[in-house]
């Protein structure tokens, strides 16, 4: 009995022995960062584990063999792995993101925080995966990015300067408002050249709403705002990145991102240069570029004091320094033929914080303010100005769900700006000096009528120290009619204060503006509607078709009387409105790792205040654009872009030709290393080519509207590093 036993025991611990583990690292296939979470389940059995902050994950308990293991994780695609036990060496699984559920994404611009399917405001979103290809196309800022978007277009405003108008549905950039984790950033005085100063590296997703949105934040957003949602850390992930771009334009960007979180603490890190030198495209003696030098830095600093609640404090610091014009005056070598440059000498300093505190009274509490100063010194051969512009702005507010079918959002906030031009370097400093102060309230419910059937109303009421009071009303409808077929309508009011400096403006003439005497607030009206048409053919094949709509009437817009070259610049408001109108037709379609975009936008903007030149200048009347990307394998993907940009008036009434651009790239990426080779423009179409863009007399010259691009074709090599 006593050997019995014993054969038995060997038995057993032979069995016993003969039991293996699996263990795999698992990681995300674009940033290489361990992912937190992530369930491995032996195929057909209830045997699971998730990973580790590590990224690591152990299963115990396996028979020797064949064995298959299936790796889950919500926004990526399942990753099924056969393997034969026992293992040598762990694992390492590389999950890719799925785009089908990364679209599942949420939206805070309409401070909601909800899906963006569920919302009855139409918002396009540009996400994690298309900033982290243009971190690798134009690593020193957004602006290209923002220019594919349908209905909007970057115009550059003067070859000397670089500087750049962001245009939505046809409108100047003044109507349009920039937004930085639900603040506004820029405006005023600093004009558009805030988007040339934000990188893609430190931004999470980027959220546009078209059309009149200043019931949500304010006046300014006529045509529609943009918010910029920054990077926050993850528990558990740690990021850190290094960008380094150059380009046959001979600019050069070095980008570096860094972001850590613990229990109650984290961080994120960002700071970045641009070197860019001047260069003469055409040959014609002035810069078509200017000669950069610039400087980013943004920390930011997270504190979790207890669950459902954080408290994030960050800091901006920007230094620039823009010089153009005549390229002997800008090596350094100026005579009495060559004599005129422009220097843009930018300081920019941001403090701001947000607190949130969820489950307060069923309900979540945000509390944000930010202060913020820039100083812009503009020298010219024959003027010189400089200004200080301050801002800032706070708000609280508190959102409630009233049951399953209300979300309520109340809110206070207080804001305001101030501009100081300096009196020893301008003509007439002491006009333009202007203290501008808002109090203001708003209240939206977004009320789920029926399951098919949501509304969304919102009113403000803004009292403004100078300009009175306005009132603003804003309701948006979505209807589902079936699974595939939903509609959204939106309407509201808008308003934009008078300030007496433009992006538009050469900074010759600013000390030529007159005070701001007599003038009022542009009030808009503003809807779109649109039709959106879904189908998957199969979970890897969709196909996507939307129609839209879009009206803005401006009235009582404000126009600059310049008939006197040498006299004073005044400000008034037209009696008749400007309206732009028009739509959008797109198409998309995806079928695995292809994605195919056709897109069409037809805008019609007319000045009804002027019967010589009523069209709005450099509002294209006509855009096609194409994009078709693939991704090859998990190592190498490549894309081409095509548009077609067709009729714009410029200021004197002349209609400029159609052009076409082509761009294309191609992407490496295998272990912590991404390599981007681009090209813009490949066939190197430039205005200078129709037209000459530096005019008259050398020494002052004169400078068309520019329709077109005047770089011509641009190729660049960048490398990103994550470790």
């Amino acid at each position: 009995m006593r050997y019995l036993l014993l054969l038995l025991g060997c038995l057993v611990s032979s069995a016993a022995l003969a039991q293996h583990s699996f263990r795999a690292v698992v990681r995300d296939s674009a940033s290489r960062e361990p992912l937190v979470g992530v369930t491995a389940i032996v195929h057909g059995t209830t045997n699971a584990a998730a990973t580790d902050a590590q990224g690591t994950v152990q299963l115990g308990n396996l028979p020797p063999g064949p064995v298959q293991i299936d790796f889950t994780f919500i926004s990526y695609k399942t990753h099924y792995l056969r393997t034969t036990l026992p293992q040598n060496t762990p694992a390492e699984i590389r999950l890719a993101p799925d785009a089908e559920q990364l679209e599942e994404v949420v939206v805070t611009a309409t401070r909601t925080n909800s899906r963006i399917e569920d919302l009855p405001t139409r918002v396009e979103v540009l996400g994690t995966e298309e900033l982290q290809e243009e971190n690798g196309i134009k690593p020193g800022n957004i602006a290209s990015l923002l220019g594919d978007l349908a209905g909007t277009q970057i115009q550059p405003t003067q070859p000397t300067t670089g500087n750049a108008d962001f245009r939505i549905q046809g409108l100047p950039g003044r109507y349009s408002q920039m937004l930085r984790d639900g603040m506004p950033l820029f405006g005023g005085y600093a004009g558009s050249f805030g988007i040339l100063q934000v990188p893609p590296l430190d931004l999470r997703q980027i959220e546009l709403i078209k059309g009149s949105s200043s019931t949500l934040y304010g006046g300014g957003a006529i045509a529609g705002l943009v918010n910029l949602v920054s990077k926050q850390p993850q528990l558990g992930s740690p990021e850190r990145s290094l960008t380094f771009n150059q380009s046959t334009l001979r600019e050069s960007n070095l980008n570096a991102f860094a972001s850590g979180r613990g229990q109650g603490l984290g961080y994120t890190f960002f700071a970045g240069g641009t070197r860019q030198q001047a260069v003469d495209v055409d040959g014609d003696g002035f810069t078509d570029v200017p000669r950069l030098r610039s400087l980013t830095v943004h920390p930011r600093f997270f504190l979790y004091p207890r669950a459902g609640s954080q408290l994030v404090v960050g800091y901006t610091g920007t230094l620039e320094d823009r010089q153009g014009g005549d390229q002997q005056v800008v090596r350094n070598h100026p005579d009495s033929q060559h004599q005129y440059f422009v220097n843009n000498r930018m300081q920019r300093h941001t403090a701001d914080a947000i607190y949130t505190q969820d489950s307060l009274g069923g309900g979540s509490l945000t509390v944000k303010a930010t202060i913020s100063t820039f100083n812009r010194e503009v020298t010219t051969n024959t003027v010189a100005f400089n200004a200080r512009q301050n801002s800032y702005y706070s708000e609280a507010s508190y959102l409630h769900r009233l049951g399953p079918a209300h979300t309520a959002v109340l809110g206070l906030n207080v804001n305001g700006e101030q501009l100081r031009p300096d009196a020893a370097a301008s003509l007439t400093p002491l006009q333009n000096r202007y203290t501008y102060a808002t109090v203001g309230a708003f209240a939206q419910d977004d009320w789920q009528v029926l399951p098919t059937f949501t509304v969304q109303a919102g009113l403000r009421l803004d009292h403004h120290n100078q300009y009175g009071n306005f009132l603003l009303p804003r309701l948006a409808l979505l209807y589902r009619f079936t699974e595939h077929l939903t509609s959204r309508l939106n309407g509201g009011l808008g308003y934009r204060v008078p300030v007496p400096y433009i992006n538009d403006l050469d900074e010759r003439d600013y000390p030529r503006v007159a005070a701001l005497a007599g003038v009022r607030a542009e009030r808009s009206t503003g809807l779109n509607w649109d039709v959106n048409y879904e189908h998957r053919f199969s979970p890897t094949v969709r196909l996507t078709l939307n129609q839209s709509f879009f009206y803005t009437r401006l009235a009582r817009p404000l126009v600059l009387d310049d008939d006197v070259p040498a006299g004073p610049i005044h400000w008034y408001n037209a009696t008749r409105p400007l309206v732009s109108q028009g739509f959008e037709t797109y198409v998309r379609l995806r079928a695995d790792e292809t994605e195919l975009y056709l897109g069409y936008v037809f805008t019609d903007a007319r000045r009804h205040y002027d019967a010589e030149h009523p069209h709005v200048e450099l509002a294209a009347r006509h855009k096609l654009a194409t994009v078709l990307t693939q991704e090859f394998s998990e190592h190498w993907a490549a894309g081409i872009e095509a548009s077609y940009t067709g009729q714009q008036y410029v200021s004197d009434g002349r209609r400029t030709p159609g052009y076409p651009l082509v761009a294309g790239l191609v992407r490496y990426h295998g272990g912590p290393l991404t390599l981007v080779v681009n090209g813009e423009n490949l066939f190197d179409y430039r205005q200078t080519r129709k037209e000459a863009v530096v005019l008259g007399d050398l020494r002052n010259p004169a400078f068309p509207d520019l329709w077109a691009p005047v770089e011509g074709r641009v190729l660049n090599l960048s490398a990103t590093v994550r470790f």
